[in-house]
């Protein structure tokens, strides 16, 4: 019985595509992060749905940006030039580097509208169960970028997990011989957050980095 209900599931699942075209469209929309097999139907049938310009126009603008992005070669964010915005930008401190692991990270602290320096993306995080090691990543380009620029301040800004700590301490062994003062992103209790509900070590560095009362009104 239940060889035959998986006969029968594989049967309907094959019937479930009236067209090798929508199975295909499906199958390369379900490799996105977060979306499923139903959510990636849906997708392609709405494109299907969609007047016939639009759905090229959409096609043409993922493989333009595919075949078009280029990345900086001084911060290493994305960029349709070969100097980012950001690093074109004679009003940002140039003296100020802030280390992120991935680009969305450059994005989300430029949402925040607080900060005015320059980026250096890694491209990752040292992680030895995954294969990555120091030299997978941009670390010696940053190096090398404080030695040669008038870099005054390295921001570090990786995840507060086990990988981005490590990625920290050995970023700062690195130019620790380098005449650049290297700091650390503060890390705390998320606004809206229960002090009861918060692990001990977010909480053990809140009491550590506390600030005065008169500077928490500023923001």
């Amino acid at each position: 019985m239940g060889f035959l209900t998986l006969r029968l599931g594989e049967y309907y699942e094959m019937l479930s595509y009236p067209s090798k075209l929508v199975e295909r469209a499906v199958e390369q929309l379900a490799t996105l992060p977060g979306i499923g097999r139903k959510s990636a139907l849906r997708l392609a049938l709405h494109l299907l749905s969609r007047p016939e310009g639009d759905t090229h126009a959409f096609a043409h603008a993922l493989v333009e940006m595919r075949d078009g992005i280029i990345y900086c070669r001084q911060c290493h964010n994305i960029s349709d030039t070969e100097l980012c915005s950001i690093c074109a930008n004679p009003s940002r401190d140039a003296s100020t580097v802030c280390v992120v692991q991935h680009v969305g990270d450059v994005l989300a602290i430029e949402n925040t509208g607080q900060y005015r320096g320059l980026y250096h993306v890694l491209g990752g995080v040292i992680s030895p169960i995954d294969g990555i090691g120091p030299e997978e990543l941009l670390i010696d380009e940053l190096v090398e970028r404080v030695h040669s620029d008038a870099v005054k301040e390295v921001i570090l800004a990786l995840g507060t997990t086990m990988e981005g700590d490590t990625t920290n301490f050995f970023i700062y062994r690195r130019l620790q011989s380098l005449d650049v003062k290297v700091s650390v992103i503060a890390r705390g209790i998320a606004i809206g957050d229960e002090i009861e509900y918060t692990d001990e070590v977010t909480l053990g560095r809140s009491i550590l980095t506390r600030t005065d009362f008169d500077q928490s009104l500023r923001f």
